[in-house]
């Protein structure tokens, strides 16, 4: 039987870190559906490599991921495997949102962000600069590409339930963000609750 060795539950709008060997699972659940979740993740011991968004696109050649996908890192060394997926809708071209997204696009200043909730729980595990938090991967985010070429980022479809699991193919520390958008469509307005399980490895 798997056996899951840390827990965490993500309250809507808000983030969390936590630490995974190599060989271990990441699973991540949506609770409530149509969340999308902001995640990162970077070597342990060495904070300079981080997943890499571009480095994946590079070797998969595609705006998508799908189950048996190798996520690499900056340094383009597989960092994490997509073992199974049961809703297939991700996306890693969009930036995490920072404190002046919501201050410039929204007039909203002080808002939370994806980029503040990931960063400041990661400074316990070894961060020291919101610098160093790479480009997300961003689950469950729908960002169709619309006719004139441009992203469009529209409420999730996922639903209550569905997950994503990662097979950590080194030791990480990840940061995690369940999105705070509530001024425009991505969460359905409403910012919901995520869960992540930490499964060892061989199990």
């Amino acid at each position: 039987m798997p056996v899951e060795i840390a827990h965490f539950h993500v309250a809507g709008g808000h983030g969390t870190a936590f630490a995974a060997r190599k060989g271990d699972r990441i699973r991540i659940l949506d609770l409530e559906g149509q969340q999308a979740l902001d995640f990162v993740a970077v070597a342990a011991g060495d904070v300079s490599e981080g997943l890499s968004t571009i480095e994946t696109r590079r070797a998969l050649g595609s705006l998508y991921i799908k189950t048996g996908d190798t996520l690499y890192s900056s340094r383009r060394r597989p960092m994490l495997r997509v073992e199974s997926d049961t809703i297939g809708v991700h996306d890693y071209s969009i930036p995490a949102c920072d404190s002046s997204r919501y201050e410039v696009d929204f007039g909203a200043p002080g808002h939370r962000n994806c980029l503040d909730n990931m960063f400041e729980p990661m400074r316990a595990l070894g961060l020291t600069s919101p610098l160093q938090v790479p480009e997300p991967f961003n689950f469950f985010q729908n960002s169709p590409v619309v006719e004139d070429g441009r992203t469009g980022v529209v409420d999730p479809p996922s639903r209550p339930g569905d997950y994503i699991v990662l097979e950590c193919l080194m030791d990480v520390v990840c940061g995690v963000s369940s999105c705070p958008q509530d001024i425009i469509p991505g969460n359905g307005l409403v910012p919901s609750s995520l869960q992540i399980d930490v499964i060892a490895g061989g199990a």
